[in-house]
């Protein structure tokens, strides 16, 4: 928004932008004026409720939810109504419907996701990926099956190269001597991170730790909200032509192509001469990929895109959640040390493991608090009606074809009759509930308090049938990281008592980029 030709362009548009918006208000109010509206109604009103919505978003919703909390309500966003679905049996209803009723990813258009559910198919569908990563990316889409079979099927057996790559990765980016404390921003710090921890999955030694490499992978992941965010303030006939000016995806995969061709070129050259079963073969995503490739897609350039395309959603998901986790270490420093004894402990019964992982409960459940009340989108789980008789939520409320609805997924998470206390930030708060369960032997609702587990209250990954496919690499990740860090480092605010404030735009929550945490290194 500070970029000066685009205010003149997008204030030139305004007529335009009304003129469209208009429209889509009146054939949305009159297809269901049985759903109630949290806002104005009328003609010049309700238009600027849509412009107010970009910056006052959050509150506009949190009202509908006080009024409506086992209901649903409309909010008038840009060029269309959004229905906004409260309440556990409701969500169950979208959760549970299948796509060719409900669409996940017709419902993106215009959507921006912020979690690590950007690696699923609904992202690949969302409107502006065809701008911002380009129509290649969106022809043939395996390499989500790969992120769902081989990349879960691998964590356990890629473990120790993933906390080889933490070691290294804080070691050489902190730069820490000594005793003493060192302020870093950490936003970007933690991208640089886990750019490099992801890639060592993704792309292998010695790529992931090529400083070009990985500021190409940063840099992309950032164009892509950045621009993502602006195209969708633009009328959808006018994107096409004003998304060039836009975003600089030709600029990033010119790059990425330029870095990681050779390897992927060295690749396929092997796979050519040697057989899909060569000896020395990395166990990496290229490697995945190469082995349910089609013929046509086993090329430099379609390769490429999609390790973009994995890193944009891995850099851009887990370096939010652990910068968050961070800025509530350092404000609650009280968890630090119980969660230290927890890894030492784990630790020295059975050495780093992605089992040991599983056994630290605590920092399972401090990290799972802090996805829950930094929950990073006011909305969640948006679905597109596509059935022609419309959909039926088990209310009887009706909503027609071509409408567009959303859970309110931060509100849930503050209601306070599904979380004691559900405003204060309680990084225990999961692993009590599992010992609960645990000492009555109810292994099941054990299991519904990790890290890793949805629910109908609970849903940063979403929940039902389109829930998160790539929870179980972030939680892997997130895990490590903060048991790598409470072991090794001492952790303050950069000023005692204040947590950097979110930035929000539209229904979106971001870690203040500008935010630092100081660290010290443990003698």
């Amino acid at each position: 928004m500070d970029d000066q030709k685009f205010l003149l362009l997008y204030g030139v548009l305004v007529g335009v932008l009304f003129a469209s918006f208009r429209k889509v208000v009146h054939d949305r109010k009159s297809q269901a004026a049985n759903v109630p509206i949290v806002g104005s109604s009328g003609f010049l009103a309700s238009c600027w409720d849509g412009f107010r919505f970009i910056h006052h978003a959050p509150e506009l919703i949190q009202r509908g939810y006080d009024l409506y909390p086992e209901g649903i309500f409309r909010v008038a966003q840009l060029f269309r109504w959004e229905y906004v679905v409260c309440g556990p049996k409701l969500i169950k209803d979208i959760a549970g419907a299948p796509e060719h009723v409900l669409s996940s990813s017709e419902g993106c258009s215009g959507f921006i996701p912020l979690d690590f559910v950007s690696l699923s198919r609904d992202l690949t569908t969302y409107v502006p990926a065809k701008f911002t990563m380009g129509h290649e990316i969106l022809e043939n889409l395996y390499h989500l099956d790969v992120i769902r079979t081989s990349l879960a099927r691998n964590l356990h057996s890629c473990f120790p190269e993933v906390r080889d790559e933490i070691i290294c990765a804080f070691d050489e980016v902190l730069q820490l001597q000594g005793s003493e404390w060192k302020s870093h921003p950490i936003l970007p710090t933690m991208m640089t991170i886990v750019a490099r921890v992801s890639n060592r999955l993704f792309v292998g030694l010695p790529l992931c730790r090529n400083k070009a490499y990985l500021e190409n992978n940063v840099a992309y992941t950032v164009d892509v909200f950045r621009s993502a965010s602006i195209i969708t303030l633009f009328p959808p006939f006018l994107r096409p032509i004003f998304a060039p000016l836009i975003s600089n995806k030709n600029k990033n995969n010119s790059k990425a192509v330029d870095i990681l061709g050779p390897l992927i070129e060295e690749r396929l050259a092997k796979e050519a001469e040697l057989g899909p079963d060569w000896p020395g073969r990395p166990n990496d995503f290229i490697s995945w990929m190469l082995n349910v490739a089609d013929e046509d897609q086993k090329a430099v350039l379609p390769l490429t895109l999609r390790i973009l395309f994995i890193n944009m959603g891995a850099v851009h998901a887990t370096s939010m959640a652990f910068t968050q986790a961070l800025f509530d270490l350092t404000t609650y420093s009280e968890y630090l040390l119980p969660m230290r004894d927890e890894v030492e402990h784990i630790v020295a019964e059975e050495g780093w493991s992605k089992a040991a992982l599983n056994r630290m409960v605590k920092i399972d459940s401090f990290l799972r608090e802090s996805q829950r009340v930094n929950t990073n989108r006011s909305l969640g789980m948006p679905r597109k009606v596509i059935a022609k008789g419309g959909f039926r939520f088990s209310d009887g409320t009706v909503l027609p074809c071509g409408s567009y609805l959303t859970v309110a997924a931060r509100p849930t998470h503050y209601d306070g009759s599904k979380y004691e206390n559900a405003a204060k930030f309680d990084g225990f708060r999961f692993a009590r509930e599992r010992a609960e369960h645990q000492a009555s032997n109810d292994s099941q609702d054990v299991f519904k308090h990790q890290m890793i587990s949805t629910a109908v209250d609970y849903l940063p990954f979403g929940t039902g049938k389109h829930a998160c496919s790539g929870r179980f690499f972030a939680a892997m990740e997130l895990k490590a990281m903060m048991a790598h860090l409470v072991l090794n480092y001492d952790v303050k605010p950069e000023v005692e008592g204040i947590r950097p404030a979110d930035i929000v735009f539209g229904q979106n929550f971001f870690p203040n980029p500008a935010g630092r945490v100081r660290f010290k290194k443990r003698q």
